[in-house]
């Protein structure tokens, strides 16, 4: 039995395991102030390696189903959700009104980005 993801979804388990490395990468060493600088970009650019073995074919393969801009898109979203999350349950920082609404506008902005041509 062969088992195949379409390429309209691929792309989003793909990038939401990419955001997740990248995420870490990113962010995760803001619980470990006290380590030195280079060691933190060193283990920040090895998670970063494994971020890009999800986002490479991710886009590879979502490019079949959708435009530059769309992928571009799914991503941003996905990394608002993935931070959201993050900043929620590993940094224990709350989620502001503020923070909802901006993310909300981001929100819009990605509903015109998949709405047919005006």
């Amino acid at each position: 039995m062969t088992f195949s993801i379409p390429p309209q979804v691929a792309p989003i388990l793909l990038l939401s395991a990419s955001n997740l490395f990248m995420t870490v990468a990113w962010y995760g060493h803001l619980r470990f102030t006290d380590r030195p600088l280079p060691l933190v970009i060193l283990i920040s650019w090895m998670i970063a390696l494994l971020e890009y073995c999800f986002a490479v074919p991710a886009n590879r393969i979502g490019y079949r189903a959708y435009s530059a801009a769309e992928l571009k898109t799914i991503q941003e979203v996905i990394t608002l959700v993935v931070f959201v999350g993050f900043s929620a349950i590993y940094l224990k920082e709350p989620i502001t009104l503020n923070q909802l609404v901006g993310f909300a506008f981001i929100g819009l902005g990605a509903f015109f980005i998949f709405r047919a041509p005006i």
